[in-house]
């Protein structure tokens, strides 16, 4: 039994990133076309990501990340926080080289944040800072946080040109610790939090927004926010037509 035990273990230990492997070969060619191609385009890119987490937990929330291509960089790197490496790891962070847009599992990706151009190989290179700061890449805790959007967020708020602007599925991009009062998850205007689980944040990005334990419902300019939706867009008047 216990030799059934330690090889059930090992097994445990591989078969979610040779999973996440496979699937990843799978989606190459299911990729969304939001991500431009670096041998077409040489100009710097940062975009953050996200999509549904798989199973049960899908239905609540997504997982987030983040994606940068510098000036002539032949292929993009993505910052994300993965929780079950931490089984065999010492930490959930992940940088790697992978196609940003890919679906996550199977699950379809939605673009939140797209900078391109002068000016973004410096916010890459303060997100690649910024990566290395984060406080809790050896920890994780699905709700309230710290996880994947706890990581996002945390990046956002030191890198505030991004505006990145997260649905009310993002779970975890309210938790900030200990702390109280902080930027929005966006880096602009404010938020105050009780460890993610009660709290509002208001700026000029995020918009108004009430959490009540870790489920988020808000307004912005891009929608209405929702737990389990996500985002029910607004409705776009375009000008009024002249006669």
């Amino acid at each position: 039994m216990t030799t059934l035990m330690r090889e059930w273990r090992f097994l445990d230990k591989l078969h979610r990133p040779a999973l996440a492997a496979l699937l990843g070969l799978a989606a190459f060619n299911a990729c969304a076309g939001l991500a431009p191609d670096p041998a077409e385009h040489r100009e710097a890119v940062v975009q953050v990501y996200g999509a549904r987490t798989m199973g049960v937990k899908g239905i609540f929330g997504i997982h987030t990340w983040i994606a940068v291509k510098p000036t002539g960089a032949p292929s993009y790197t993505v910052y994300e926080i993965i929780g079950w490496r931490l089984r065999w790891s010492d930490s959930a962070l992940v940088v790697r080289e992978r196609q940003p847009d890919a679906p996550w599992f199977g699950a379809p990706v939605e673009l939140y944040a797209d900078k391109r151009g002068p000016g973004v190989d410096e916010l890459i290179r303060r997100i690649d800072k910024a990566v290395h700061e984060y406080p809790y890449s050896r920890t994780y805790t699905l709700w309230p946080g710290p996880n994947s959007n706890t990581f996002t967020a945390w990046i956002a708020r030191q890198v505030p040109e991004l505006e990145v602007d997260l649905p009310a599925t993002a779970v975890g991009k309210d938790y900030m610790g200990s702390t109280v009062l902080s930027a929005a998850p966006s880096g602009s205007g404010f938020q105050v939090t009780l460890a993610g689980l009660l709290g509002f944040a208001a700026g000029p990005v995020d918009g108004f927004e009430l959490n009540v334990l870790g489920l988020n419902f808000g307004v912005n300019h891009s929608g209405i926010k929702l737990p389990l939706v996500g985002r029910l867009a607004l409705p776009h008047f375009g000008a009024e037509t002249k006669h």
